[in-house]
């Protein structure tokens, strides 16, 4: 009898993976899935390489790592809002190692620059004036502030007087209108901050304006990379431009319309008063210390922080925004009582 053919296409037929044996498909399985993790593995490997490269670019212009800043902001925020809503003392305790290493970064840029400051007397002045302005009056506050400058004052004429160096009049006066200077632009302004926490829902306005300033500076950043062309004061601040600081006055008036709406209880034009303030004062802050570092010969006041450089290098816009804050919370309490 003459064979199908039918049978023979039956044969021809190549198998299924139903048809396939158990470890055939197992193996089909793995080849698929390492096939599928090499795949993921080159992704992930091509998108890291895109953004270093990206990071590099920034960091040339910019002369900032800005993944290094990021983490590095993203953990000190959070520290502050922990500390703000949750314990306030641990704020002010917070505020007083922040501003004792301020003050510090900058005892040591003058010292290189032969400026005799006292680093003693600079570190407990710091202390105490800030924790006066949190734990005690206005008057006991201000008592700390004067009592701080007398005592450096002293403790440099004293320290003078037992060296027997042979400098000069003018040289010792400058060491002390410099050690009080270090006093006045750290912890008295940083001590703004703490008086304006005192008040009530305090912590919602020492909140709102950091948050404005962080705002205000991550705008001008973003915006001068995108769009800046026009140097703001290129002998002073060669990367601040125009083009960012008009990023960073639209952001900051936006944000602080929204805080003082939903934050600060204030009418929405409160808020953008309070946002154009702080945008003003962040931004002469930024160039004071540009003026400083640039007196001084150098482009950060330490390392201490990966991406920003140093401590108050990052307070920079900060310490005159807190005056600014409280003065802006004196000027619209009466909008906070008619809602």
């Amino acid at each position: 009898m003459m064979p199908d053919a039918r049978d023979d296409d039956q044969r021809r037929v190549p198998p299924t993976a139903d048809d396939a044996s158990p470890g055939e498909s197992s193996a089909s399985f793995r080849h698929r899935l390492t096939g599928a993790r090499d795949d993921l593995e080159h992704r992930v490997d091509r998108a890291r390489d895109q953004l270093d490269a990206t990071n590099e670019r920034i960091k040339k212009r910019t002369g900032r790592d800005l993944f290094a800043a990021i983490g590095v902001g993203v953990l000190a925020g959070a520290a502050v809002v922990a500390s703000l809503l949750f314990v306030k003392w641990a704020f002010a305790i917070l505020a007083i190692a922040i501003a004792a290493l301020g003050v510090f970064e900058l005892a040591r840029a003058l010292q290189a620059r032969g400026r005799r400051i006292d680093i003693v007397p600079q570190l407990v002045g710091a202390a105490i004036i800030i924790s006066a302005a949190y734990w005690f009056p206005s008057a006991v506050h201000w008592a700390a502030v004067f009592s701080t400058l007398a005592i450096i004052i002293v403790w440099r004429v004293v320290a003078q007087m037992t060296a027997l160096d042979g400098r000069v009049y003018a040289s010792i006066f400058a060491d002390i209108v410099v050690g009080c200077f270090v006093q006045l632009y750290v912890p008295l302004l940083a001590s703004s901050a703490l008086v304006l926490l005192r008040q009530d829902n305090g912590e919602w306005w020492v909140l709102s304006f950091i948050l404005v300033v962080v705002v205000a500076d991550t705008g001008a950043y973003a915006s001068g990379l995108a769009f800046g062309s026009h140097k703001m004061a290129p002998r002073i601040s060669p990367g601040k431009t125009w083009e960012g600081f008009a990023g960073a006055a639209i952001i900051s008036i936006v944000t602080g319309a929204l805080a003082g709406a939903f934050l600060l209880d204030i009418p929405w034009w409160g808020g953008a008063l309070f946002g154009a303030a702080l945008v003003a004062s962040a931004t002469m802050g930024d160039l004071g210390e540009s003026m400083i570092k640039r007196d001084l010969g150098i482009k950060d006041m330490s390392s201490w922080l990966p991406g920003h450089g140093g401590v108050l290098d990052r307070l920079d816009s900060i310490l005159p925004s807190a005056v600014v804050a409280l003065a802006m919370y004196q000027l619209l309490l009466p909008t906070i009582a008619t809602g």
